[in-house]
């Protein structure tokens, strides 16, 4: 097994597939899972990758869904993994990609080396990176299966079931330019509204459930000129939804009645990224999730985080999905690498649901 796993993964992550530019990836994946696994796999209209494979020594004839993305975030292209004492990094000056592409190749392997597995439904989505555009443009129209696991996680003890609500904040302020030397008092600056806007509002951890943030602000052209435009993308999470939605009006509010004030004007776009969901704790595919970590030996912690997961989407749509680890640490870096150790312990859990659902 060590040797298929290490080989699958440095092959999944030398081929490219930053966020949408996952074709070359996923039509390679494709042949690699009909080859090797018979199964038959279809492109959405979006691209997305749904392969279906027949049961293994089975008799149940429901549909269980394998889900995990195919795209990574940059610096992602030309990555050349490097294996050292049982543990895959890349080269350095881009990230592993591990973050899917682990769950990819366990996946692969708890399918090709279980000795029994229901019916199957190979999930992979485009975008996910960038705010699960393609789990929201999924065709599930393909998709029979009503039970779910994404392998998307990096602790392998975690549970997720539940997550929150998530609003994506677009704002633009438009202002007057003026010369800031000359005549300074003709302008009206959308970078001074913009940074009186957020004095007003609370952001970092709001409470127990609720987080908010701006992470990117742009401003100005020129030094010596009153800045006409400023735009901010800001965020606010909640696994309440009700808050989420106050909030985020508030934060649209704040701006419009911050930059009116100044004789500016803002333009706000509240665009509700997905809506928190939460499973139930005694579900059924979260006690087949908490017998097979422990049937090796891992202790679960079930859990509801502020982190975003295709998993909402899946669970909104009418498929209980629960996450749960793939081993990958220090994803989204340089540093990014994960152990066959830790692979092999994903696919001997992903091998027990394979033979519960059986």
């Amino acid at each position: 097994m060590d040797e298929r796993l290490i080989k699958d993964l440095c092959e999944l992550v030398s081929i490219s597939s930053e966020s949408g530019e996952e074709r070359e990836f996923i039509e390679f994946l494709a042949k690699k899972i009909e080859q090797e696994l018979g199964g038959k796999c279809t492109l959405d209209n979006y691209g997305n990758l749904i392969c279906k494979i027949p049961g293994k020594n089975s008799s149940s004839s429901e549909a269980l869904m394998l889900a995990a993305h195919a795209d990574t975030v940059k610096p992602g292209k030309g990555v050349k993994p490097v294996v050292k004492e049982g543990v895959i990094y890349s080269s350095g000056d881009t990230v592993l990609g591990a973050d899917c592409k682990a769950g990819i190749a366990e996946i692969l392997e708890s399918v090709r080396s279980a000795a029994k597995h229901p019916p199957l439904e190979i999930v992979i989505t485009r975008e996910e990176e960038i705010g699960f555009v393609g789990a929201k443009n999924l065709d599930y129209s393909l998709i029979t299966a009503k039970r779910g696991v994404l392998v998307d996680m990096d602790a392998l003890d975690a549970i997720v079931i539940g997550g929150p609500s998530h609003m994506l904040i677009d704002i633009e302020i438009t202002g007057k330019a003026a010369h800031a030397g000359m005549e300074p008092e003709k302008g009206i600056s959308a970078i001074r509204a913009a940074s009186l806007a957020i004095a007003t509002l609370k952001d970092g951890r709001i409470d127990h459930e609720t987080t908010a943030n701006f992470g990117i602000i742009q401003g100005g052209v020129i030094r010596n000129g009153v800045p006409e435009r400023c735009s901010l993308k800001a965020e606010v999470r909640s696994l309440n939804h009700d808050k989420c939605i106050a909030l985020s009006n508030t934060y649209k509010e704040v701006f419009e009645v911050v930059a009116r004030s100044m004789g500016a004007k803002a333009e706000v776009n509240l665009n509700l990224a997905y809506k928190a969901t939460r499973i139930p704790e005694d579900a059924p595919m979260v006690q087949v999730a908490k017998e097979a970590l422990q049937s090796i030996g891992i202790e679960p912690k079930v859990m509801v985080i502020t982190g975003g997961l295709e998993s909402a989407i899946y669970n909104e749509k009418g498929i209980e999905t629960i996450p749960i680890g793939n081993g990958v640490k220090s994803e989204h870096s340089t540093s990014e690498n994960v152990s066959v150790e830790d692979m092999k312990k994903v696919v001997r859990v992903l091998q027990q649901i394979l033979q519960r659902f059986s």
